[in-house]
């Protein structure tokens, strides 16, 4: 009993042990399982958080596959030859299969050799960079693999840190998923910066070498694949040692690779690195003014940067066909300078060009950033460096130097006397010319002008140029430079009238016209131009071909002035209307050339409206047209199509301004300007031309605006802060002839051709003087012929006067019958002019 009472009581003793230990196991248990199960929480949350942290901002793998690196903006000219380039970065973009194996295979030798294997990120190569930035304490070192390096281009960012390494690995992680081998490969050599602004390889080729990547050389490959680590370290002016050393690595490494074999090894590090200073393949740069007038229309549509729009000008990748012609721009700009230089010369010097701070050996520099230039002829644009008592050094913005003689700068200095010579001082960006061994001083004038040419069929602004030259001074006085139009007006307010009832052989009485202003300005009294006298009665026509401001005043008051001022406004000379003040109509109005251009356009069109364009279609990266709005493909356009038909036109939706056959009216009443008037300078180019000088009050401005019905060329001569020209000024002195000089180059070779006249037009023979009918003789090609073809509208035609009982003869009196209207008898002329309609 004893003693299964104390077995008992040993059992129970060590069942109770035994549930003490196992209680005190199970808590620690517990314990254990709790403190891994914070610790896994923190480490999560932690985790969580430097994800966030690391990739909370990066671009998912819908923006990776539709990146799209920036691109520049391409102009064309009308013939599509290039012109122009609009870029901050200098790019041209490949697809992988254009790029040749042999220089990916240096890429991949000197950036990443295993990046055909490797799934976006070296670790063997990170692990090493590691140990080496714990040694080190300057700046960080990596291993970044292309794909990383593609990935630090898309963060948009070089800091330095921790932070930003893991998101580039993360991010080449997403890559890799995201894109093939290739597609990396692309993006890498279309984005990669390798200096001279240059970004990518193909851009590279070109600013190194001037040439394309499928033109380069073994070496010359090896040299842009050093490029990446820094293209500062390597510049083959400054560093063209180390450049060699680190391009022969790059061949080393090709040859370690068995990427070439040991002679064309042996023979790419013979070869000297053969950089070019700047590229051989430049873009002409022409047509300044007009270029500027395209960028301004593109930033207005799409914006400058891709915060704008995916078009943007700088970064969208455009191709834009505009409608330059660069013969009639060469042709234009030629014909404004030399009537530019024709009227300064004589007049001293016009001072320089831009005055700068320089410093030492800094003039270069300072020259490059002033973006003054001079294309014309031989001239050059130079910086005084330094000048002594018989010389003066110069130094152009390649970096040479020369002497400009006391000797050569000898002219006066305009309105202040001495020579030029004596005011040249340090700083000065002037003009220069060869002069045998030496330089001369030149003067750029310093009167300006404008001229604008237009084809009136479609409004395409052909030809623009807005001054002396463009890189001296931007300010565009073809389309930004607000003038009084002077007589060049006057079409446009007999056109008016022509509008309200009258007709070219319409009376209009040349004599003194005055009218009462008020109580406060009194009467105002009007005179022609030099005062000279009325000549009484005359025809419109005759108004017009002499310019006469006494006949033009009572016309505009007899029509109505508000009448005049919303022909003005209908016709785009004022963007605002006038107020119906009678000095509007002889000029005192403030226009641009390209307005003025584009009315006298409309009236050549036969009245239809017309909106001047620079700019003929933009085309996206992919070719998509994009403007205008509304482009349609022409199906069987191209000569492959053609079937035989005739060539599809679009339809014409533009309204008329006026009546056809009033704008026709006042067309042909300007060609008598040519035969007959103030522009008899242009009778000699033998084909129909109409146009109209004009001069304004000083005179400050002196004007032509006339042509052709496939070509209308205007421009003004002034100062730009308005001065007299002098009492001899005239605009068929100076403006007429500077036009001459544009058409002979212009319309050399053009077909001739009339302006048509529209249906309805009833052509009549009159005297030009008096506007009566004539029946006998005919009109001849002398310019003062007394009898000519007018032109009216149906049922305004003058009748002739003859006696009752003539008219009457031979008709039974219940039966009296109108007279007959007088025809016109010359088959040729109508055959020529298009007849009566």
């Amino acid at each position: 009993m004893a003693e299964h009472s104390e077995s008992t009581i040993t059992l129970k003793l060590r069942r109770g042990l035994s549930g003490t230990g196992a209680r005190l196991g199970q808590w620690r248990r517990r314990w254990w399982f709790k403190l891994f199960a914070w610790g896994a929480l923190l480490a999560g949350l932690c985790g969580a958080l430097l994800w966030f942290l690391v990739a909370r901002d990066l671009p998912s793998v819908d923006q990776l596959q539709s990146y799209e690196p920036p691109l520049p903006t391409n102009i064309r000219a009308i013939d599509g030859a290039p012109i122009q380039t609009f870029a901050r970065e200098r790019r041209i973009e490949l697809a992988y299969a254009e790029y040749p194996r042999q220089l990916i295979q240096a890429f991949l030798a000197a950036e990443d050799r295993t990046f055909f294997e490797h799934g976006g990120v070296d670790y063997p190569g990170i692990v090493s960079a590691m140990i080496t930035n714990f040694r080190n304490d300057g700046r960080p070192v990596g291993a970044s693999t292309i794909t990383q390096q593609v990935a630090k281009n898309l963060l948009l960012t070089n800091e330095v840190s921790y932070i930003r390494k893991l998101r580039e690995v993360m991010l080449a992680w997403r890559i890799e998923d995201a894109l093939t081998k290739q597609q990396i490969l692309e993006l890498y050599l279309n984005q990669i910066f390798l200096g001279r602004n240059a970004y990518g390889v193909e851009a590279a080729a070109d600013a190194y070498f001037g040439k394309s990547v499928e033109q380069l050389t073994l070496p010359q490959m090896a040299y842009l694949a050093i490029l990446p680590k820094g293209p500062a370290n390597y510049d083959p002016v400054r560093n063209a040692d180390r450049a060699v050393d680190r391009r022969n690595w790059v061949l080393g490494e090709m040859r370690r690779n068995d990427f070439i074999d040991q002679a064309q090894y042996a023979q790419a590090v013979a070869e000297p690195l053969g950089t070019t200073q700047r590229s051989a393949r430049r873009v002409p740069q022409i047509g300044g003014y007009f270029v500027e007038e395209v960028r301004r229309e593109l930033l207005e549509r799409f914006g400058e940067d891709d915060k704008d729009s995916p078009h943007s000008v700088y970064a969208g990748g455009l191709w834009v066909r505009s409608s330059l012609n660069p013969k009639l721009q060469e042709y234009a700009t030629d014909a404004l300078r030399e009537g530019l230089l024709r009227f300064d010369r004589g007049r001293g010097w016009s001072g320089p060009l831009g005055t700068t701070e320089i410093d030492g050996d800094n003039w270069r520099g300072v020259l490059a950033s002033s973006n003054i230039g001079v294309d014309y002829d031989d001239w050059r644009a130079a910086i005084v460096i330094a000048k002594d008592g018989s010389d003066a050094e110069i130094g152009f913005v390649d970096g040479s130097t020369g002497t400009l003689p006391r000797g050569n700068a000898v002219m006066p200095v305009r309105g202040e006397g001495g020579t030029a010579f004596a005011a040249l001082k340090a700083g000065d960006v002037i003009a220069v010319a060869p002069s045998g061994s030496d330089w001369s001083l030149r003067s750029v004038p310093k009167i300006s002008g404008g001229m604008v040419v237009e084809d009136p069929r479609t409004g395409r602004v052909l030809a623009m140029q807005g001054g002396f030259d463009s890189r001296i001074q931007s300010f565009n006085r073809a389309t930004q430079a607000l003038r009084q139009p002077g007589s060049t007006i006057k079409p446009i307010v007999y056109a008016a009238a022509l509008e309200n009832g009258m007709t070219p052989a319409s009376i209009v009485v040349d004599g003194p016209y005055c009218v009462n202003q008020g109580a406060r300005l009194g009467v105002k009294c009007f005179r022609n131009f030099a005062n000279s006298r009325g000549a009484g009665p005359q025809t419109m026509r005759w108004g017009i071909e002499q310019s006469r401001n006494l006949m033009t005043v009572r016309l505009a008051a007899t029509t109505g002035m508000d009448k005049v001022v919303d022909m003005m406004q209908k016709t785009g000379i004022s963007q605002q209307k006038y107020a119906p003040y009678l000095a509007f109509a002889l000029g005192a109005g403030e226009t641009t050339v390209l307005r003025m251009v584009n009315a006298y356009s409309m009236l050549a069109n036969n009245g239809r409206e017309l909106k001047p364009t620079v700019i003929d279609y933009v085309q996206d990266r992919r070719g998509k047209v994009i403007l205008p709005e509304n482009w349609r493909p022409c199906e069987g356009c191209n000569m492959p199509d053609w079937d035989g038909k005739p060539m599809p036109r679009p339809q014409i939706r533009a309204r008329n301004v006026m009546n056809p056959i009033s704008a026709y009216q006042m067309t042909h009443i300007m060609e008598g300007v040519v035969q007959r008037g103030t522009a008899t300078t242009l009778r000699d180019l033998k084909r129909p031309m109409m146009g109209k000088t004009g001069t304004t009050t000083g005179p400050t401005d002196v004007w032509f605006v006339g042509g052709t019905p496939q070509m209308i060329a205007g421009l003004y001569l002034g100062y730009d802060t308005p001065v007299s020209l002098g009492g001899y000024a005239q605009g068929g002195r100076i403006a007429a002839p500077i036009y001459k000089d544009f058409a002979v180059k212009a319309y050399e070779g053009m077909e001739v051709v009339p302006f048509r006249a529209p249906p309805g037009t009833r052509i009549v023979r009159i005297d030009r003087r008096s506007g009566r009918p004539v029946s006998s003789g005919w009109p001849s090609d002398a310019p003062l012929s007394p009898v000519i073809w007018e032109a009216f509208k149906p049922e305004s035609e003058p009748r002739r006067a003859r006696r009752r009982d003539e008219a009457t003869k031979a008709l039974p009196v219940e039966k009296k019958a109108a007279a007959p209207r007088a025809q016109p008898r010359d088959s040729d002329f109508l055959q020529r002019e298009g007849g009566i309609y």
